[in-house]
């Protein structure tokens, strides 16, 4: 599902109002990144492809924030989940999605580490119910599938 867009286009112009003030005309287009709507700027390395970090992104937040609580319950900090939840003040089963995400592949974790999933990729959609299989994550997410393993023996 892809949101709506807005692109304004145009030269920059600095114009001076009548009351002393000043009206600046800069052409912008709205992104979408990571679930987020940034503001790139015309003719800026935003939009040569090149993303800008301005903090941690929804996805790496919930991706730590599974593993300190996993952490917190290998550790025996924490007896259950609901202990966690009484702790944050949450309910169980959020803390059990976010649990979930320590279960992502490798190559998936890094690429939402790096802020380079596919457009359109939401944290809902890791959340509840991913795939067991780190190859069926890759095909949900639509994300290129690691190279195949060779198995013992030589083959395939």
């Amino acid at each position: 599902m892809k949101g709506p867009t807005l692109k304004v286009s145009g030269p920059v112009a600095e114009v001076a109002a009548s009351d002393g003030g000043v009206v600046l005309n800069i052409p912008i287009t709205l992104k979408r990144r990571s679930g987020r709507r940034v503001v790139a700027i015309h003719g800026t390395e935003f939009e040569s492809g090149k993303r800008t970090r301005t903090g941690a992104t929804a996805l790496q937040l919930a991706l730590a924030r599974g593993h300190r609580w996993l952490r917190m319950l290998e550790a025996g900090e924490a007896a259950s989940m609901s202990e966690i939840a009484r702790r944050e003040g949450t309910d169980h089963s959020y803390v059990a999605r976010h649990i979930n995400l320590t279960l992502l592949a490798p190559d998936i974790v890094a690429a939402i580490l790096e802020d380079a999933l596919p457009d359109g990729v939401r944290l809902s959609a890791l959340l509840i119910n991913p795939p067991v299989l780190w190859e069926d994550q890759r095909v949900a997410l639509g994300t290129t599938p690691a190279p195949p393993r060779m198995r013992k023996g030589g083959r395939k």
